[in-house]
């Protein structure tokens, strides 16, 4: 095998396709990169079961053939080549010798005839922004569950009809919706696909109107952006019933301007992050929402006017919860609803439901 290509171009396809290298598998040959010629150029390959990624890029082969190398030292040769065309020669014994420019770089490569193939994806597909599905996976998997005693819950939930797209995770303590209105597939879609993964994903995802082709089996989440396909593995298992949770009433409504709520609580987690519990609570008293947290060390007071409909209430909550939930924001203005000071806080917009989130709060004796 022998064949020519830009540096660049191979650099730019390695930092995608090595998202799905695997580290210290007891399958060496997952710790490689695929490389072969196909009609369109040059194919890389990279998985490690879950996740797998694929990728072409133009290249002039003089000897056809395919062979794996060691992903992260070719990540790390590559990266390190001065610029223009690079030639990759293979010989019989799989060893490659990397020629750029005046640099001569020898690596043992493994035989590829032991490299699993990219399962096959069939049913539903559809087509949507890439920049949307990148902003409704980051805006939501903070939420995802850390613990893997329940591991459905260690993803994000993906329903998807043929005018709507939600993106949901939890983990027992807050909850996170994005929704967004899509032309989606006639078969409604329910998969849960895993957190790592997810985060891989959304790194590959570019924050433009360009397209990503989606398509779901019972097992597996096929992307297709430009010349990358994308093939993971789905999570097993019945996610939590969200909807159930979600409560339809409230009994009080306070509208107030995020930025200085963040900047508010901001502060009181200095003082939060002090003491044992890491609490933060809100006093809401009329068209004022007080903002407190108090350790050993001392206290904080901060003062907000809002907008109040309902009763008057306080309420606690961990501070990084709801620290999280405004870090996802970028409305100036957003709705808290609450029933209860033991009842979950539903943070969504002032208009509209192309978002909600759910944090439980912390039963405090005093409040």
């Amino acid at each position: 095998m022998r064949f020519s290509c830009d540096v660049s171009d191979l650099n730019a396809s390695l930092s995608i396709v090595s998202r799905a290298l695997a580290v210290r598998s007891p399958k060496p040959i997952l710790e490689g990169i695929l490389l072969e010629s196909c009609e369109e150029g040059l194919r890389l390959t990279c998985t490690d079961l879950a996740l797998g990624i694929e990728t072409v890029i133009p290249a002039t082969f003089i000897d056809e053939g395919r062979i794996v190398l060691p992903g992260k030292l070719l990540c790390e040769v590559v990266r390190k080549l001065p610029g223009g065309q690079v030639e990759f020669n293979i010989s019989d014994r799989l060893q490659t010798t990397i020629r750029c420019a005046s640099s001569r770089t020898t690596i043992m490569g493994l035989d590829p005839v032991e490299y699993p193939e990219l399962p096959e994806v069939q049913g539903p597909e559809f087509e949507m922004e890439q920049g949307t599905l990148r902003d409704m996976i980051g805006r939501t998997m903070f939420a995802i569950a850390v613990d893997e005693s329940r591991p459905i819950l260690t993803g994000c939930l993906m329903e998807i009809t043929k005018d709507e797209m939600r993106v949901v995770a939890l983990d027992g303590f807050r909850l996170a919706m994005r929704k967004e209105n899509i032309a989606g597939p006639e078969k409604e879609v329910s998969a849960v696909v895993g957190g790592k993964v997810l985060g891989d994903i959304a790194k590959t995802l570019a924050d433009s109107e360009e397209k990503v082709s989606l398509c779901f089996s019972r097992s597996h989440v096929k992307l297709v952006i430009g010349h990358t396909n994308i093939v993971a593995r789905l999570l097993e298992g019945e996610f939590i019933r969200y909807r159930q949770i979600l409560p339809d009433e409230w009994q009080t409504r306070v509208t107030v301007e995020r930025s200085a709520l963040w900047s508010a609580i901001d502060r009181a987690s200095l003082i939060a992050r002090e003491g044992k519990s890491n609490l933060v609570c809100f006093r809401i008293d009329g068209e004022t929402l007080d903002v407190t947290s108090n350790s050993e060390t001392g206290d904080v007071e901060e003062k907000i006017l809002v907008l109040t409909e309902g009763k008057d209430l306080t309420i606690a909550f961990n501070v990084r919860y709801i620290t999280d939930v405004l870090k996802a924001l970028s409305d100036d203005q957003i709705c808290m609803r609450f029933n209860s000071n033991v009842s979950p806080c539903v943070i969504c917009p002032t208009e509209g439901d192309g978002y909600l989130y759910l944090v439980l709060p912390v039963r405090v004796f005093n409040s």
